[in-house]
């Protein structure tokens, strides 16, 4: 305690020196905690439910022919057709080694609580096992098991989040037995999922749970492909008996798996080549560690969240290397005093703990100030991020990152503080006693190690720098990558009038007046509508077969598809090259029509000379579609993504549509642009919800809003740890200057000019910044090349990067260390030979 007191009072009598260690920390430690909170929430922190060890997901590796649809849960490797699915349910050697096998697919849902209008969320079909497998207790009510699916198309109830149903049923408990509309079904409140479970996929949210017989009225989009095994859609995990490790199961399920896949789908996978059967037969079912849930956010993210914590860490290196030299100096400046403690009987030990005792209060402070500072920062991250992301992960700082940020807080300032410590107690009292000046103890051996410190400093802001400058240069490429469409100024919305029960003629209808009032607004210049949103991440196609274009077995025959309505190349600006563009004429009952793009012509062997040939969806089929029209190459999912062979239909000749993303040029504000979009659907059909409204150069912003981040955050903690770095510089030859103040003094009296000693101390900040960016130069070089996946357009190794990362850093050190040099130039020779 008396330490503790003692360590106050001393803390209190350098209130600045208290408060830079205390800023210095709480940068470090905060940016820290806050890229560790986002990286446990996404990569490490495991499911809320009971033993999340014992889960296991499932997946099959492998060619596949027929319908594959994959979402966040994972890829395309993770998803079993639902025949399988009730195969593996039966089988008693999966009874053997699995307490159960789950099911879900996660679906758009449009939900309507009693009184209330539709709102546009996520729910999940799970099969009966689901909460069974996750061992979870309902927080009302009950969860869903096997007795709510019976058959396809029944069991018409459904589970709520408790989020949910905190927000929209303000925690309710008469809720049970209410009828909820979700995608134009009703369905019965039967329970309440407990508090914290938000589904087994990171990313993903869902406000309801219903049976997984009910995912065809969820997604009437999708064929009634119940009984298909040519149809691969359903996410599976399991949980592994006591007793049974993971290789065991393994060799359990496989026996029943390897059975179905060679005597009951291989004879329906026909037409493929003995390369693609041989495959699809030696197909095996692999258990991996299903703790973490299903998603493929974690694999997404890995990289750049591993990436940003490694610039964190350099950063907090900075701050622990500027805190060390600060307590060297602290300690250089008590050494008198450690001397006439230790004089009058004080032992090491105790002296050693006092100052220990004082550098974990500044811990303690420092980890006070991080928090703010870390919530400041996941704010940022938020505010980058799309808004449904922010949403759905929720990002915030976790109770575990404010341990981190605890420990990571004591431990810099403890273990940075004990040499500091040691050393301002190490020199004999009778020594510093007999000088009596305010001299660094340790001499020339502690001024080198201190320089060491700032040299290391120049390393790890080197690096900073160069990885920074290649995300910046790699946003601005993409931000300069020709879309081959004009974005600005086009609004857009989506609707999925499906899911709120329209039959598929009503629909047409709808959109067609929607189109029709949308045109009617002030100031709109086209309109039109497409069923695949443009550069939103989604993808539509499949194999195709072009008149004259021979394709050898298992050739890629894939094109990209999207159903549109004639003015869609006007209102995006893209150029048609040759042909016409779809008209009012092109509706269902007429000849089919396409329009291609120049990707698809080449893949296919033809130029402008396309217009006229036939095509068809599939392969081996009746050529029943003229190709009228080849417009220019434009991005179609993703602004890093080439450009695929794309075709278009006509939406008009497709008369199963149930949604559609609309585009509106128009003269209009932005702001004033959406907000009549969205009253044109209200006036319409207030029950109809209305999702992605954005202007179109903000849904090309949201898709890269990653590279985004990274930019953003890199660059900032590289300002960050190069202010740091410049600090400790001008620090450590402050000090350096104010200790050789009688040697300059020296200098000056035996003839040295003002210049030379100028040169002389430049000379010294020229030596530790060429050691410490020459080797911040070889280390970032490794790391950009380790980073080059994130990058567009640039190698890790980017000369003119390279070139402007050691500009800044020179311009930096040069400004930081003029002062101390320009002072020492400046010493009156009289007054630094009296100096003590």
């Amino acid at each position: 305690m008396n330490n503790l007191k003692c360590a106050i009072r001393q803390l209190a009598k350098r209130p600045g020196l208290t408060a830079i260690i205390v800023l210095t920390l709480a940068l470090g430690v905060g940016a820290n905690a806050a890229m560790f909170s986002l990286a446990h929430q996404v990569l490490l922190r495991p499911l809320p439910v009971p033993e999340p060890d014992g889960l296991v997901n499932l997946s099959s590796a492998g060619p596949k022919r027929g319908s594959v649809s994959c979402n966040e849960s994972g890829d395309c490797d993770y998803v079993f057709s639902y025949p399988m699915l009730r195969d593996l349910e039966r089988e008693r050697l999966v009874l053997d080694a699995f307490t159960g096998i789950a099911a879900h697919r996660a679906f758009g849902a449009s939900i309507a609580a009693p009184g209330t209008e539709a709102v546009a969320g996520v729910g999940t079909s799970v099969n009966g096992s689901y909460f069974q497998v996750l061992r979870l207790a309902p927080a009302l009510g009950r969860l869903i098991g096997p007795q709510d699916e019976p058959r396809v198309g029944e069991g018409r109830v459904a589970v709520l989040s408790y989020d949910y149903w905190q927000n929209n049923f303000g925690g309710d408990r008469g809720v049970l037995g209410e009828l909820l509309t979700v995608n134009g079904q009703s369905m019965t409140i039967i329970g309440v999922a407990p508090a914290g479970f938000s589904g087994t996929t990171i990313g993903q949210r869902p406000q309801v749970f219903v049976p997984l017989t009910m995912r065809w009225l969820m997604e009437p989009y999708f064929p009634d492909d119940d009984e298909s095994r040519l149809s691969y859609w359903a996410y599976l995990f399991a949980r592994l008996k006591p007793g049974v490790d993971m290789q065991q199961a393994e060799n359990a399920i496989n026996v029943p798996y390897r059975a179905i896949i060679n005597d009951v789908e291989a004879p329906l996978n026909t037409g493929g080549s003995e390369q693609f059967m041989k495959g699809f037969r030696e197909r095996t079912l692999v258990l991996e560690p299903g703790a973490r849930g299903q998603s493929s956010t974690p694999e997404n993210a890995a990289m750049p969240l591993t990436l940003l914590l490694g610039v964190t860490a350099l950063v907090l290196l900075i701050a622990c290397v500027n805190i060390a030299n600060l307590l060297l100096a602290r300690g250089a400046a008590r050494a008198g005093e450690m001397a006439v403690r230790a004089s009058m009987g004080a032992s090491r030990r105790a002296m050693v703990a006092q100052l220990l005792t004082e550098a974990a209060v500044l811990g303690l402070l420092g980890c006070l100030a991080s928090i703010p500072v870390a919530a400041a920062t996941l704010g940022v991250i938020s505010a980058v991020m799309p808004s449904e992301a922010a949403e759905s992960l929720q990002i915030g700082l976790s109770p575990a990152a404010i341990q981190f940020a605890v420990g990571v807080s004591m431990v810099t300032v403890v273990l940075f503080g004990l040499f500091p410590a040691l050393a301002a107690t190490r020199t004999a009292p009778v020594e510093i006693l007999k000088e009596q000046v305010g001299k660094q103890s340790g001499g020339r051996g502690m001024a080198r190690f201190r320089r060491g410190l700032v040299t290391a400093q120049m390393t790890f802001s080197m690096v900073l720098l160069v990885l920074a400058g290649l995300f910046i240069q790699s946003l601005s490429n993409l931000a300069n990558v020709d879309l081959g469409l004009r974005a600005d100024p086009v609004a857009t919305m989506s609707i999925s009038p499906v899911l709120s029960g329209y039959e598929p003629e009503r629909s047409l209808q709808l959109f067609e007046r929607i189109e029709e009032d949308l045109a009617a607004l002030p100031g709109v210049v086209s309109v039109s509508s497409a069923m695949v949103g443009v550069i939103s991440g989604n993808n539509w196609g499949g194999n195709v077969s072009v008149q004259g274009f021979e394709a050898a077995p298992d050739a890629d025959t894939n094109a990209q598809y999207n159903s549109i309505s004639d003015g869609f190349f006007r209102t995006l600006q893209i150029p048609l090259l040759a042909g016409r563009d779809f008209t009012d004429a092109d509706v269902a009952g007429r000849p089919r029509v396409a329009i291609v793009n120049e990707s698809f012509a080449r893949k296919f062997g033809y130029g402008a000379d396309v217009v006229g040939k036939r095509m068809a969806t599939g392969s081996g089929g009746e050529l029943d579609i003229e190709i009228v029209g080849l417009v220019k190459d434009a991005k179609y999912s993703d602004v890093k993504d080439d450009v695929p062979p794309q075709y278009f239909l006509a939406r008009r000749q497709d008369p199963e549509l149930g949604f559609l993303s609309f585009y509106v040029r128009s003269d209009l504000a932005p702001e004033d642009q959406l907000a009549a979009m969205s009253g044109v659907i209200s006036a319409v059909d207030p029950n109809l919800p209305v999702s992605s409204l954005s202007t179109l150069p903000g849904v090309v912003r949201d898709t890269l809003y990653l590279d985004r981040l990274i930019g953003l955050l890199s660059s900032g903690f590289a300002m960050l740890a190069t202010l740091l770095a410049a600090v400790g510089l001008y620090g450590v030859l402050s000090y350096s200057v104010t200790q050789r103040m009688r040697e300059l003094g020296l200098r000056q009296a035996l003839g040295a000019t003002p210049g030379r000693l100028l040169g002389m101390v430049l000379g010294q900040v020229g030596l530790m910044a060429v050691t410490g960016g020459a080797a911040g130069l070889i280390l970032a070089v490794v790391l950009g090349r380790t980073a080059e996946a994130l990058l567009f357009g640039l190698t890790g190794y980017d000369p003119a990067v390279l070139a402007a990362a050691i500009a800044v850093l020179g311009a930096v050190v040069f400004a930081a260390g003029f002062v101390p040099a320009r002072y020492a130039s400046k010493v009156d020779p009289l007054e630094a030979l009296r100096y003590e």
